[in-house]
């Protein structure tokens, strides 16, 4: 593997994620068209997006306590911006790199419709943010276990801090859908993905099916979700046949024990165990058949550097095994959180997690990187982690069929978007 992070810009990626940057006093992001920094629902948004070099994009933590000491410094040299690294301040990690440039970056670009209100005078912002190049939403109101007394909260989680200071408290089917159109027109978005919290009476999936209806009768659009496992699987029989492309289910943490701890309110109300039978159940529905286009996927989301990498090592195998796709976070100790003190994981630990994410994904076949235009800035992508291989060429018979692949879903996802246009008109 090659260990320069100037080469290597997915070891780049990994590393910020773990350690963070400064930005120098040359910085002016927002006046040169970059994003700002938003603390949206999302919670892990809470950094600056760029484009690193190869086209990886990523959310790079700035207002942490461990970004202070940071190595990197972004700079801006003639308009253009570099990262630079200036000295150790903080735990070697054995990468190669000297200080001074490191890579030249680009700035996410902020688009026109981030400065503009729906016809309801609300920002745009704070009904949807682009999170890469999706558009991500959340649109109901914040996880009940914030609202108990005492808090069930996932102790790494900042959902209850954010609501109300960049996202609004409630969204109207009609504002996300004004906000759907602009960024479809003006970002040329393909995915969009919603994420809710717990609540009591197993509502989520209910809030949430009015959103997805008008999107797929008016755009096509890819639409994902993020929820708590419902307690009546058969629900996801019906999220499938109303159009929904990508299920989520986030478990953070495969140590049953680890899990009971750190997510307090999840391990009470639904259990590891109903998690996993979730990713698996829905992971199955994929393999049915059905007429028209109608692409599906389950995942199953982790945190790593939270538990030992050989327990994030095992929770990938586990859902590639039952034909879901691992989404693999890097555990950030967000402001406010009760781990905010917790150091961040060291990035030489994280290697083989992602590796494995990369090796896992292509020895059981699965759809990777295959949508177009979905790059995300909140973690690696699992096509990202080929970088961390010490034989690229190894799984050379399975990349080229993701190329065939791809191509044909770009073809007739543009088909089907043109469909809908000429519908709607």
């Amino acid at each position: 593997m090659e260990t320069d992070v100037r080469r290597n810009p997915a070891l780049l990626k990994l590393d910020l994620y773990c350690r963070g940057i400064r930005l120098d006093d040359s910085c002016f992001i927002e006046s040169d068209g970059g994003r700002p920094l938003l603390r949206t629902r999302a919670g892990l948004g809470s950094g600056l997006e760029l484009v690193l070099p190869g086209g990886l994009w990523t959310n790079v933590p700035v207002a942490e306590k461990f970004a202070a000491a940071s190595p990197y410094v972004l700079h801006r040299d003639n308009g253009t911006y570099v990262i630079r690294r200036h000295g150790e301040r903080g735990p070697a990690t054995g990468l190669a790199a000297a200080s001074g440039d490191i890579v030249r970056v680009e700035l996410a670009p902020r688009p026109g419709w981030y400065d503009r209100e729906t016809a309801s005078h609300k920002p745009m912002t704070r009904i949807g943010t682009l999170q890469g190049t999706y558009l991500g939403v959340y649109p109901a109101k914040v996880c009940d276990y914030w609202r108990e007394a005492p808090k069930a909260n996932c102790k790494f989680c900042s959902v209850g801090l954010n609501l109300g200071v960049d996202d609004a408290t409630d969204k109207s089917v009609d504002e996300v859908m004004e906000v759907i159109r602009a960024a479809r027109a003006e970002s040329h978005i393909t995915y969009v993905d919603f994420n809710t919290g717990h609540y009591c009476g197993d509502t989520y999936l209910d809030i949430l099916e009015p959103y997805i209806r008008r999107i797929k009768e008016e755009t096509g659009l890819l639409v994902g979700i993020q929820t708590p496992p419902h307690h009546d699987l058969k629900r996801y029989d019906a999220l499938r046949d109303l159009g929904v492309n990508r299920v989520s289910f986030c478990f953070e943490i495969f140590d049953e024990e680890i899990f009971k701890r750190i997510c307090p309110g999840k391990a009470r109300e639904y259990g590891l165990r109903r998690y996993l039978d979730a990713v698996a159940y829905c992971a199955r529905l994929g393999l049915e058949t059905s007429g028209g286009f109608k692409p599906w996927v389950s995942n199953g989301e982790i945190i790593a550097g939270i538990e030992p990498p050989a327990s994030s090592i095992a929770a990938i195998d586990w859902i590639t095994s039952a034909g879901a796709i691992p989404t693999v976070c890097v555990f950030r100790p967000l402001v406010g959180t009760e781990m905010e003190d917790e150091p961040p994981p060291n990035t030489a630990d994280l290697v083989p997690v992602f590796r494995r994410l990369y090796e896992a994904c292509m020895e059981r076949r699965l759809p990777i990187g295959v949508a177009p235009n979905v790059h995300v800035s909140l973690v690696l992508l699992p096509e990202e982690c080929r970088w961390f291989l010490d034989n690229p060429r190894r799984y050379w018979r399975q990349e080229l069929r993701l190329k065939l692949l791809s191509a044909a879903f770009r073809l007739t996802f543009g088909r089907e978007l043109r469909r809908r246009a000429r519908a709607a008109a």
